[in-house]
C-alpha cells in the first residue's frame, strides 16, 4: 500500500507539473516553426511533441502527421527534404523529388525565409512568455513593497559600501527599482559583482558602488543556492504593502519587462560562467525541472504559470546558441549562405552536425549529473 501511494505521490506531486510546464513550453515552440513554416509554403510532413515512438496522433487534410510521442523532453517539426528530427537535409531524398514535392521542400526555400521559420520557434517561446506574465500581472496582481531600507546588517556589503537605514534605492545598473522585490531579484543574481546603487535619502540622490556577497541560502523547499546578498531588510508593516493588478495594456507592458529582466539575468550568468565568476552547479536538466515543477506546483496554480513563462525564456535563450542541431545553429549557417551567396557543403554541414549532437549530449549529461548531485545532496 505505501509503495502504491508512493508512486501516486511522485506522479501527481512531480511528473505532472512537469510534463504540463513542459509540454507548453515545447508546443508552442514548435508551433512557432509550423506556422512560419506554413506561411512560406514548407511542406510539413510532422509535428511532434515528445521524441521516440508514436503513442497517439493524427493526420490532418495537408498531410501533416501531429503527434505525442513517448520521451518527454523536447519536440520537433519536421519538413520536406529533412533526413531526421534536427532538420538535417535529406540529400538523397531530395535528388528524388519531383518538381511539384521540391516546391515545398524546406531546402529549397530562400535563406531569408529559411532563417524565418527557424527563428519563429525561440520567438515563440519569448512571445509566450510575455503573454502568461502578462495573464499573472493582470488577473493576480503582485504586492508592492517600496525599496526603502531598514536596517543594515554590520559587515555587510551594504554597510561597507555606507547604506544607511532609511535610504530609498531608485536604480541600480540602470535599472528602476520600484519594488523591494525587484531589489532582491537582481542582488541575487550578482553575486561578486560591482553594482552602481543609487538611492534616494532625504533630499539627496547618491550613488554607492556595491559588490554583493556570495552566500549559500536554503529555500522552504530545502534546496541550497549560490545567490548575491546585500545585507539589507525590510521590515514592512501592513499599510506599507499595496496590492496592485494591472489593466491589459499595463500588463503587456509589464510582461515585456519582465521577459527582457528573465533574459538579461540569464545572459548575465551564462557569461559569468564564460569568464569563470559563477559556477555551473547551478545548471539543472530535466530531473531540476521535474522537482522544482513539483515544488512550485505545491504553492499554486499561478506560481507554476510563472515557472512556465520563466522556461519558456529559457528555451528560447538556449535554441538561439550557435550549435548545430540547435535553431541558433541553423541560423548561424544560413548567416554563412547569405555572406558567400551559396550553402556550407554537405560534408561541412555534415560534420557541423555530428559536432553539435555532442555539444548538446554532453550538456545534457552534465546538467543531469548537476541534477543528480543536487538530489543527492538533499
Amino acid at each position: 500500500m505505501d509503495f502504491v501511494q508512493s508512486i501516486f505521490s511522485t506522479a501527481f506531486g512531480y511528473i505532472l507539473p512537469f510534463l504540463f510546464v513542459l509540454t507548453i513550453v515545447v508546443f508552442f515552440h514548435e508551433l512557432g516553426h509550423f506556422l512560419v513554416a506554413r506561411w512560406c509554403g514548407v511542406t510539413v510532413k510532422a509535428f511532434s511533441v515528445g521524441f521516440g515512438r508514436e503513442l497517439f496522433g493524427w493526420t490532418d487534410k495537408k498531410g501533416t502527421r501531429w503527434k505525442l510521442s513517448v520521451i518527454p523532453l523536447g519536440g520537433y517539426v519536421k519538413f520536406a527534404g529533412d533526413e531526421n528530427e534536427a532538420s538535417a537535409p535529406d540529400q538523397e531524398a531530395l535528388r528524388q523529388m519531383s518538381e511539384e514535392e521540391l516546391r515545398g521542400a524546406f531546402q529549397t526555400k530562400s535563406v531569408g525565409k529559411r532563417a524565418a521559420v527557424v527563428a519563429a520557434g525561440p520567438i515563440a517561446n519569448f512571445i509566450l512568455s510575455i503573454v502568461l506574465f502578462a495573464l499573472i500581472f493582470a488577473i493576480v496582481g503582485r504586492a508592492e513593497i517600496a525599496p526603502r531600507v531598514d536596517a543594515v546588517q554590520p559587515a555587510s556589503a551594504a554597510s561597507d559600501a555606507g547604506l544607511q537605514p532609511g535610504d530609498l534605492i531608485v536604480r541600480i545598473d540602470g535599472f528602476p527599482i520600484e519594488t523591494f522585490n525587484d531589489l532582491q531579484r537582481i542582488i541575487a543574481t550578482s553575486a561578486d559583482v560591482p553594482l552602481d546603487v543609487t538611492v534616494v535619502r532625504g533630499d539627496e540622490i547618491l550613488t554607492f558602488s556595491v559588490t554583493p556577497r556570495r552566500r549559500e541560502i536554503e529555500d522552504p523547499f530545502g534546496n541550497v543556492q549560490k545567490i548575491g546578498v546585500l545585507g539589507v531588510s525590510r521590515s514592512p508593516s501592513p499599510e506599507d504593502i499595496v496590492e496592485r493588478t494591472y489593466g491589459p495594456v499595463e500588463a503587456l507592458g509589464e510582461g515585456v519587462k519582465e521577459t527582457w529582466f528573465v533574459v538579461e539575468r540569464t545572459g548575465s550568468y551564462l557569461t559569468g560562467i564564460v569568464v569563470g565568476r559563477e559556477s555551473a552547479d547551478q545548471l539543472g536538466g530535466p530531473i531540476r525541472v521535474a522537482q522544482i515543477s513539483g515544488q512550485v506546483a505545491t504553492l499554486g496554480f499561478a506560481a507554476l504559470i510563472n515557472l512556465t513563462a520563466i522556461l519558456s525564456v529559457s528555451i528560447g535563450l538556449l535554441n538561439l546558441f550557435p550549435i548545430p542541431m540547435l535553431d541558433g545553429g541553423h541560423l548561424l549557417f544560413y548567416a554563412v549562405e547569405a555572406i558567400r551567396g551559396k550553402p556550407l557543403s554537405e560534408r561541412v554541414q555534415d560534420y557541423g552536425f555530428r559536432i553539435g549532437i555532442a555539444i548538446v549530449l554532453m550538456l545534457m549529461i552534465f546538467a543531469t549529473w548537476n541534477d543528480v548531485m543536487h538530489l543527492s545532496s538533499l
